[in-house]
C-alpha cells in the first residue's frame, strides 16, 4: 500500500486507512462467514490471541517464518493453533503501477504454504483497487483464487458517504495529506461499517458470495490418490580416475547410510490438482497425513450434514 512518494506521504497514510478499512470491514467479515459455514478457525491481525504474536505467522518448508493476512484453520481456538486450511492476502491500491510486482509479492508468499502443507487447499487475494488485468492473470495462473473491486466502486462508496479518497496523480503533497487527515476524522467506526454496506450495495452481495464458495470447493477435493516412497540415502562412492568410476558402474554396490531414510509424501485431488513433499523422518509424514485424514473427515462430515 505504499504511496510513490514514500512512507512518510500523505498519499501512504491515505492508504493504509483505506487499505485497513479494506481488510477489516470486507474481508475479514467476508472469511468470518466462510469460516463460519464450514466450522473453521479464522486468525487475522484484527483480533488477539495468545497462543501467537501480533499477527499470523507460519513456517513454509524451508524454515522461512512468513506472515499472512487471514488464515483459516480447522480445530484451532483462541488458545491452540489449529491445521491451516486456507490463507488469504487483502490489499487495496490506489493506482495500477508496479501491478505485476504486487502480483508476484503476494502468490510468492502464498504458494510456498501449499508446497508445505497437504491441507493448505484454497490460497487467495481479496483486492482492491486498480489491479490491472495482466495482474490478475498472473495471479490466476498461479491457481491461487483471486477477487477484486474495482477502484471506482470503493471511491463512489466513500463518497457517499463524504469522504474523499482519491486525488489526481500530480495533485501536491499538502492535498494528500489534508485528505488523509480528513479521512481519519471522518472514519468512526459507525461510519467505516456504512461505507462497507454501500460498497455491498454496488458490487452485489453474489460477487462476496461467488468468492466465498470457492473457498468450500477448493476444501471439498478429497484426496484420490496417495503415494509414500521411501528413499534410502547410501554413502559417496568417491574415485580419483574416470576409469575407476567406469568400472564401479559396470556393477556398482553402494554402502548405505545407516539411518540415512527420507519420504515422499504425494497426493493426487478430485479437483485434479497434486501435492509433492520431501519429508526427513517418519514421524512428520504421519502428521501430515493425519491433518489430511482429519480435513477430509470434517469435510465429509459437513457434507453428509447439508444431505440430511
Amino acid at each position: 500500500m505504499q504511496d510513490e512518494n514514500g512512507p512518510s506521504s500523505g498519499g501512504h497514510k491515505l492508504g493504509q486507512l483505506i487499505g485497513d478499512w479494506w481488510e477489516e470491514h470486507i474481508v475479514w467479515p467476508l472469511l468470518r462467514e466462510v469460516a463460519g459455514r464450514l466450522e473453521l478457525f479464522l486468525d487475522s491481525r484484527f483480533q488477539e490471541r495468545p497462543v501467537r504474536g501480533d499477527a499470523p505467522i507460519w513456517q513454509d518448508s524451508e524454515g522461512n517464518s512468513v506472515g499472512y493476512d487471514f488464515v483459516l484453520e480447522l480445530n484451532g481456538s483462541q488458545v491452540d493453533r489449529g491445521i491451516p486450511v486456507g490463507f488469504v492476502e487483502g490489499f487495496w491500491r490506489r493506482g495500477s503501477r508496479h501491478s505485476k510486482d504486487k502480483a508476484r509479492d503476494d502468490t510468492g508468499k502464498l504458494l510456498p504454504i501449499r508446497d508445505t502443507y497437504p491441507t493448505a487447499r484454497f490460497l487467495g487475494i481479496v483486492a482492491s483497487g486498480d489491479f490491472t488485468q495482466p495482474a490478475r492473470e498472473f495471479v490466476a495462473s498461479r491457481n491461487v483464487e483471486i477477487l477484486c473491486v474495482p477502484k471506482d466502486k470503493v471511491v463512489q462508496a466513500f463518497a457517499q458517504h463524504g469522504v474523499t479518497i482519491d486525488y489526481l496523480d500530480k495533485a501536491a503533497e499538502e492535498e494528500k495529506k489534508e485528505l488523509a487527515s480528513a479521512c481519519e476524522r471522518t472514519l468512526t467506526p459507525k461510519v467505516k461499517l456504512d461505507i462497507a454496506a454501500t460498497l455491498t450495495q454496488l458490487v452485489g452481495q453474489a460477487s462476496f458470495d461467488g468468492y466465498a464458495s470457492r473457498v468450500g470447493a477448493a476444501l471439498a477435493a478429497l484426496p484420490q490418490e496417495i503415494r509414500i516412497t521411501e528413499s534410502v540415502h547410501s554413502r559417496p562412492a568417491v574415485f580419483n580416475s574416470i576409469a575407476a568410476a567406469t568400472a564401479f558402474l559396470a556393477s556398482p554396490i553402494f554402502e548405505p547410510v545407516e539411518g540415512s531414510v527420507s519420504y515422499r509424501y504425494g497426493i493426487t485431488y478430485s479437483d485434479g490438482s497434486e501435492f509433492f513433499r520431501e519429508i526427513a523422518t517418519i514421524g512428520e509424514l504421519r502428521q501430515l497425513h493425519d491433518q489430511l485424514r482429519v480435513l477430509a473427515e470434517h469435510m465429509e462430515g459437513l457434507a453428509a450434514r447439508a444431505r440430511i
